[in-house]
């Protein structure tokens, strides 16, 4: 029983130690001129889905949840905001060359017709990123309108 109570000691301490480690926060107050909403004329319905489903993850300005600042799930949305930019970032759009935008496009074709995006541990918690099949056809419409004119 004692040791039952150390440990439980050691784990709540852990537990408020790490608390204030603190995490880098993906936020800007400014749409870069290089953003894919700019460059292209994006439809309105399409740029409100995108927002919702992509944005956080995918751009350089993340709309936290409220449990952002509790360790360790702020380490996990850093990591896959991390790893979600670094696949594809929204903003940066302008700056991709033809043959990496045409290949970034051709893998969100690819990624909402296989469902793998936006992924299940975000639209578990973001039920409003969950995409209908009217959303994904019609952003999928837009994307391969927008790759044949590259």
């Amino acid at each position: 029983m004692k040791i039952l109570k150390i440990t439980a000691l050691v784990l709540l301490v852990a537990f408020v130690g790490i608390q204030f480690i603190p995490t880098n926060r993906n936020q800007s107050d400014t749409v870069p001129k290089t953003d894919f909403m700019l460059v292209n004329n994006v439809p309105a319905s399409v740029q409100n889905t995108l927002q919702e489903s992509c944005y956080d993850c995918h751009s350089n300005n993340t709309a936290y949840p409220w449990y952002n600042k509790t360790q360790p799930a702020a380490w996990f949305l850093e990591d896959h905001i991390k790893e979600g930019k670094a696949e594809l970032n929204f903003n940066e759009w302008s700056e991709y060359s033809d043959r990496r935008k045409n290949s970034k496009l051709r893998s969100i074709i690819s990624q909402i017709e296989d469902e793998e995006m936006p992924l299940d541990s975000y639209t578990f918690i973001h039920r409003d990123a969950k995409l209908s099949e009217e959303e994904k056809a019609e952003i999928l419409q837009f994307i391969k309108q927008l790759k044949n004119s590259l």
